[in-house]
């Protein structure tokens, strides 16, 4: 068993999938401001490669680095690991790669794929600290019946070989609530990206979202409501076309420009929409890679995810970083920690059309309170980083009997 030495750094594991766009720049972060040892474990690397999103409909590659500035391992796994739907990849060796490397603590992106279950009960086993962070809240949760009666009983043993939980907002501490964790081992480690590059990238790309105006045909006289998403059922893009029709005066093309960013299966639906307004105020462009973002939040004033089930929304934070006003779900998780009603934006029924027009309406129509709005995003999401993500970090593994510090003090000062 591993014995917790405090006067040394701790060698922490983390457990995810695969390598993350989201999540390269948070390991690289803890990495290079605190003297933890950080080893991240990979279930698969597919993400390294070309491959095809089924959800997105589209065959790309990050044009991101996911592997730099921290060490990593991706596991031994049987059969072919370019899935990661649950239960595969199936990987294996848990507790003799932890023997070896010397591991104090296993943190796991998830609890519910078996990987992760398997990782933490052999972490358990050798008396190595366990946390994890993940997305749940009951507003996702699936299953009725016998199925859901199991798979409770099932998470109930996981959480018991669990010694802290490290807590995305404020749905996902209220879920750990539910099951009756105790406040002592929840710890707010939130779902961040990386606000330091989305705002640094975001003011430099003056250029670049000129060029993309003039190719895509965007009035920059003219508001832009932007979609960023998969499009997918789930999102709901059905509605906000819907909406955005209701903009409409006697079958005119509304004064506010719809640009729609991403692909997946319902395209067709959405091209078909498109087709029948012949309207040129409605641009669809497909999907974008990471480093064309900035420059379309640089020439876009309003951001809609208007999902179902949506746990928490990273896109979120992406466009609040180029300080645009919001509109989101009642079903998207971030909106209890990211959306002040009526102050950056708004918070709408997740199947209320009506509802949404009206807001896209009031924001479309009044330049000083998108940008009042906008600022107060800036604000917020400058609270809701890295930064927060590593000393939450930090005050879990001391409470775990470890000894990390945050060491980049110039980048963590209040």
């Amino acid at each position: 068993m591993n014995k917790i030495n405090a006067a040394r750094q701790p060698k922490l594991a983390y457990l995810a999938t695969h390598p993350i766009q989201y999540q390269a720049p948070m390991l690289r972060y803890i990495v290079d401001n605190s003297n933890i040892d950080l080893t991240a474990l990979f279930m698969s690397d597919f993400s390294l490669k070309t491959y095809h999103d089924k959800q997105f409909g589209a065959t790309f590659k990050w044009d991101v680095p996911l592997v730099e500035g921290y060490k990593h391992i991706v596991l031994p796994s049987l059969g072919d690991n370019s899935s990661i739907q649950n239960p595969r990849p199936f990987n294996y060796g848990f507790k003799e790669i932890f023997q070896q490397e010397g591991f104090d603590a296993l943190w796991t992106h998830g609890h519910s794929h078996q990987n992760s279950v398997r990782a933490i009960k052999a972490a358990h086993g050798l008396g190595i600290k366990t946390m994890t962070r993940a997305e749940s809240q009951h507003e996702v949760s699936h299953g009725a019946g016998l199925h859901r009666r199991m798979r409770d009983a099932a998470m109930l043993k996981v959480f018991a070989m669990l010694d802290a939980f490290l807590c995305v907002g404020t749905a996902n501490r209220e879920y750990y609530k539910s099951w009756g964790i105790d406040e002592s081992k929840m710890f707010t480690v939130p779902y961040a990206v990386d606000n330091a590059s989305f705002q640094e990238r975001t003011a430099a790309a003056v250029d670049q979202a000129d060029e993309l105006a003039k190719e895509w045909g965007i009035d920059r006289n003219r508001p832009v409501i932007l979609y960023c998403s998969k499009l997918t059922e789930r999102k709901k893009i059905m509605n906000l076309a819907r909406a955005y029709d209701q903009l409409s005066v006697d079958g005119k093309e509304p004064h506010a420009q719809l640009l729609i960013v991403g692909d997946g299966e319902q395209r067709p639906e959405l091209e078909a929409w498109i087709a029948e307004r012949h309207w040129d105020s409605v641009k669809f462009v497909g999907f974008q890679n990471q480093t064309v973002l900035p420059a379309v939040f640089r020439l876009s004033d309003i951001f809609v995810l208007a999902s179902a089930r949506e746990p928490w929304g990273l896109i979120v934070n992406e466009v609040m970083n180029a300080g645009m006003p919001v509109i989101v779900s009642d079903e998207v998780g971030s909106r209890f920690d990211l959306v002040e009603e009526g102050r950056n934006g708004y918070i709408v029924p997740v199947e209320s059309i009506e509802t949404l027009s009206d807001r896209l309406r009031t924001l479309s129509s009044d330049d000083d309170l998108r940008r009042s709005m906008g600022q107060r995003s800036l604000e917020i999401i400058n609270n809701w980083g890295y930064r927060e993500d590593l000393i939450g970090l930090v005050s879990a593994l001391n409470a775990l009997g470890f000894n990390a510090e945050c060491t980049g003090m110039h980048s963590l000062a209040s």
